[in-house]
């Protein structure tokens, strides 16, 4: 399964009344692990950056002045995400923006059926709580101290272990997870490969845990579990 966690920065709230993108992060998962691939791009907003939103992201309108339009991206966005599942946080947000990009350019809206908010996620898992990005790398533990300031692709790579933790974590020492591809994604250069940064998510099974689970998988009749554990027929 494919999902691709995407994180946006903007010059301000409002995609219909003027704002616009200004900065796109993807990170790519299989089956819940990272791929190693990821989507980066700044974007020339065509417009001015309001001081409050420079003070969330610190992109400057000097700074974004040569970058591309979101015209000249369009395309190799679209292809890196696919028709994968998304992964946002605060969705409505991000996925309200995009639209208003792509509408532009006369391209269909992503669908709603296909996105996930964690935010929405978190809310359910933790009613009452703050639900923020960082208060969720808090709660579980996640090293964040590199986000001083907003970034998409840095939010994105944070989002993305946060992400595996509301649904529960995973059980990397069963072995389920997929390698990292670290194929770059061919993309001109919008696909960045960056497999050494990501962290590698801790098992949380004991010793004894997955010594059970073997004495388990030894009693079935021809285990499918035995290929990925690689037990052999011997008592």
């Amino acid at each position: 399964m494919r999902e691709i966690v995407l994180d946006t920065e903007t010059t301000g709230v409002e995609a219909n009344s003027g704002d616009r993108i200004v900065e796109i992060g993807c990170v790519e998962l299989v089956n819940h692990c990272p791929s190693g691939r990821n989507f980066h791009v700044y974007i020339n907003p065509e417009r001015s950056m309001p001081d409050g939103a420079f003070r969330v992201h610190g992109l400057s309108e000097a700074f974004l002045s040569d970058k591309p339009l979101f015209a000249a991206i369009a395309d190799g966005f679209i292809e890196f995400i696919g028709d994968a599942r998304l992964v946002i946080h605060n969705a409505a947000f991000d996925i309200g923006f995009l639209n208003m990009e792509l509408k532009r350019l006369s391209y269909g809206p992503i669908e709603q059926h296909r996105v996930v908010d964690t935010l929405a996620m978190a809310r359910r898992k933790h009613p009452g709580a703050s639900n923020s990005l960082d208060a969720l790398c808090s709660r579980y533990g996640i090293d964040n101290t590199r986000r001083t300031k907003h970034g998409a692709l840095l939010d994105s790579e944070i989002l993305a272990e946060v992400y595996i933790e509301l649904i529960g974590g995973k059980q990397t020492s069963l072995g389920l997870g997929v390698a990292m591809a670290g194929d770059g994604g061919g993309l001109g250069g919008a696909a960045i490969d960056r497999p050494q940064r990501q962290r590698p998510l801790a098992s949380r099974l004991d010793d004894a845990t997955i010594a059970a689970h073997e004495t388990f998988i030894r009693t079935l009749k021809t285990p499918l579990w035995s290929g990925y554990l690689g037990l052999t027929d011997e008592a």
